[in-house]
């Protein structure tokens, strides 16, 4: 079982940069694949960006190619995701998670980011 803290979210302007941070507890997060998920304002949480156990394989939703950057720190049990050029439409909470997450998952408080126009 993996723990999850998710944190880094605020306002920024559209164009600018947000890194977000997920600390993880638990032996299997070395060896599990990550994700970043998210959930707008009426919207159901989707996909965002994930990265296999070693780091060496990442994919990204379509959105936010070329904009974010999912990497991780297996040492510091650690999934980040670095966010440039952000647009209004990627305002969201953001959360981190398996992935894919398992059936009845159980998920974090998230982190809000907001992108002001």
């Amino acid at each position: 079982q993996v723990q999850l803290v998710e944190s880094g979210g605020g306002l920024v302007q559209a164009g600018g940069s947000l890194r977000l941070s997920c600390a993880a507890s638990g032996r299997t997060f070395s060896s599990s694949a990550m994700g970043w998920f998210r959930q707008g304002p009426g919207k159901e949480r989707e996909f965002v960006a994930g990265v296999n156990w070693s780091g060496g394989y990442r994919s990204y939703v379509d959105s936010v190619k070329g904009r974010f950057t999912i990497s991780r720190d297996n040492a510091k049990n650690t999934l980040y995701l670095q966010m440039n050029s952000l647009k209004p439409e990627d305002t969201a909470v953001y959360y981190c998670n398996l992935n894919p997450p398992p059936p009845r998952a159980s998920w974090g408080q998230g982190t809000q980011v907001t992108v002001s126009s």
